[in-house]
């Protein structure tokens, strides 16, 4: 918890608060549904709340802006970000129900209004657009963007470059000329964060197109 201060030192004290809850909560769901590996719920701070805070250290989401998490897991990175940005809307899906059943009561647990969580494919989301989508490490970028493409905002309907946060690590030197995208920018969390965990995690922006 003190790293997530450390590096965020501007939280309220409800943001504070619900930080500081994660730990036990997914300590105690851990128990039941293993939605974080048994080696790393010690590690749950550095590893999973902070890396998913690694996309607030590179964009900041408006208010009001609709952001779809693709494979959440657990609820990462969108319980962490739904906890940073309390203004915007997150959709957080994952086809496995044991995991959304997880999310939903960490969710309430927090208080998070701003977030839904549903079993569901992302390559089923017909009835909703988004200014964002966030994930982390799915699948390589020429598998991940198409299931996504078509999932954003009409641009003109946003007055920003809507796009891709993609958690990521390594070289994606190969992946990104594969994937054929174009304007990726990429963000190394080395330059935020301090421990080992770091030096190979990036935030990979894909804008829209």
């Amino acid at each position: 918890m003190e790293l997530i201060k450390k590096h965020f030192p501007a939280l309220s004290e409800k943001q504070i608060a619900q930080f500081a809850q994660l730990k036990p909560l997914y300590t105690e769901w851990n128990e039941k549904v293993n939605v974080v590996s048994r080696k790393d719920i010690e590690n749950l701070y550095e590893r999973h709340v902070l890396h998913s805070l690694g996309i607030a250290k590179v964009f900041k989401f408006p208010e009001n802006t609709d952001i779809l998490d693709v494979g959440t897991g657990g609820g990462f990175p969108g319980i962490p970000l739904a906890i940073m940005f309390p203004e915007s809307n997150f959709h957080l899906v994952d086809s496995t129900g044991k995991k959304i059943v997880v999310v939903k009561n960490i969710c309430e647990a927090l208080g998070l209004k701003n977030v839904v969580a549903e079993q569901i494919r992302a390559e089923a989301i017909k009835d909703r657009k988004y200014d964002f989508v966030v994930s982390r490490a799915v699948a390589q970028l020429k598998e991940f963007y198409p299931w996504v493409k078509h999932k954003f905002k009409p641009t003109t309907e946003v007055a920003y470059k809507s796009g891709l946060l993609y958690l990521k690590g390594g070289d994606l030197t190969t992946e990104i000329k594969e994937s054929k995208l174009v304007k990726v920018r990429v963000h190394n969390l080395e330059k935020f964060f301090e421990p080992e965990f770091f030096e190979t995690k990036k935030v990979v922006f894909v804008p829209r197109q």
